[in-house]
């Protein structure tokens, strides 16, 4: 039975990352390597920038001298009066954004091992991991579905409690002591459970994820897995959460100087979906191959490069 090192460091994984970031995209430089890399990146990443809708403001509280009550009571009346069309709308709209995440996230799950599997090996390739980790792939996405849906459940009380409490002062137009406290409340517990399933998320990208793609096992499965090795653990695991915040702040850092240096072109290109994912490969596969090497160090079942050393 291996044990895991007496001593697991949040240093010596940065090094090797950069090691690994120059001997898969710069040992040598292959353009066509790093497209094909950067697909599977971008897989790996697809749909995590979530969705943003921009609506235009309404002219209606102008017109009514932005009376918030009034406008209320308007934006009420005229719900009513066009509910034969707003009702199948807003249920086709429901449908198409739920879809699309499911779609999204599917996508996602199977990219995921993709890119692992090309940063762990070495190797420019999409169509073999696709099929070899279809099984795990599903797995993941089926257990992120069902995360999703507790968030969802979780976080509706919050928010629904918040709408009441926002729509109770405006209708009435004075803001209550009781009000504001509530908000505040509600704010600081959906902060709390945004945390909890952050991590969840993060916990399984960086450590479950390489145990699937080493045991070939079910997500709840390593799951159980990692939750014992996090309870034997959980210093260096909380210290590795400081430190990848630590590293977070300094990639923002330092992408946000490229774009001003390049007066936002950087900024421009970095936005295109696909490109902007082959333009930050370096960055991605660094981030990928640091969690992995901060795993390895807990022993060798835990090492998603030792069993394919002999074949890079």
């Amino acid at each position: 039975m291996t044990t895991a090192p007496t001593e697991i460091s949040v240093l010596l994984p940065f090094n090797q990352a950069i090691d690994r970031v120059k001997r898969v995209l710069f040992q040598p430089f292959d353009l066509g390597k790093w497209c094909l890399i950067g697909f599977c990146a971008w897989l790996a990443q697809l749909g995590e920038q979530g969705l943003s809708f921009n609506f235009p403001s309404s002219s209606s509280s102008r017109r009514s001298g932005g009376n918030p009550g009034e406008a209320l009571e308007q934006a009420r009346d005229f719900a009513v009066q066009n509910l034969w069309w707003l009702v199948p709308l807003v249920v086709t709209v429901v449908c198409f954004i739920i879809g699309l995440w499911l779609l999204f996230t599917w996508l996602n799950s199977r990219g995921k091992f993709m890119f692992l599997h090309c940063v762990a090996l070495d190797r420019a390739e999409v169509s073999a991991p696709w099929r070899q980790f279809s099984r795990q792939g599903n797995s993941l996405f089926l257990f992120r579905v069902i995360l999703g849906l507790i968030s969802f459940l979780v976080t509706l009380p919050f928010l629904g409690l918040a709408a009441l409490a926002v729509f109770s002062m405006v209708r009435h137009e004075a803001a209550t002591v009781l009000g504001v406290l509530l908000l505040i409340a509600l704010v600081l517990g959906l902060i709390l459970v945004a945390i909890v399933f952050f991590l969840v998320g993060k916990f399984t990208t960086d450590f479950v994820v390489p145990l699937m793609f080493l045991r070939s096992n079910s997500c709840l499965e390593s799951w159980k897995e990692l939750l014992s090795l996090l309870r034997a653990q959980p210093g260096h695991f909380l210290l590795y959460l400081l430190f990848q915040l630590v590293l977070a702040i300094a990639i923002g850092a330092i992408l946000l100087t490229l774009v001003l240096v390049t007066c936002c072109v950087a900024g421009c290109f970095m936005a295109i979906p696909y490109l902007g994912t082959v333009l930050l490969l370096p960055v991605l596969v660094f981030s990928r191959a640091y969690s992995l090497h901060y795993f390895a160090q807990y022993g060798q079942p835990y090492d998603v490069f030792a069993p394919v050393a002999g074949n890079v």
